[in-house]
């Protein structure tokens, strides 16, 4: 699934859940009520970014479920 918005999508028909993990944060999203044939098309289209921004993003309650955590890098090597 090559995309440069979104990493990885999963999705439960019995909860209608859909979960989402965006790059390059890797934080997941999880989208209530998604029915099935949205999640359908969406795991067929050609743009995840595009398909996810008009047909997904502000259509569905959402929630984070995980918040990826990054190392920043230290500044110590620059004093």
């Amino acid at each position: 699934m090559p995309s440069t918005a979104i990493r990885s999508i999963d999705y439960q028909p019995a909860t209608r859940i859909l979960s989402v993990w965006f790059v390059p944060s890797g934080n997941r999203y999880d989208y209530e009520d998604v029915p099935p044939q949205v999640h359908a098309a969406f795991r067929k289209s050609s743009s995840k970014g595009r398909f996810f921004n008009e047909h997904i993003r502000d259509q569905y309650r959402y929630r984070l479920v995980e918040q990826s955590v990054r190392a920043e890098p230290s500044d110590a090597s620059h004093s």
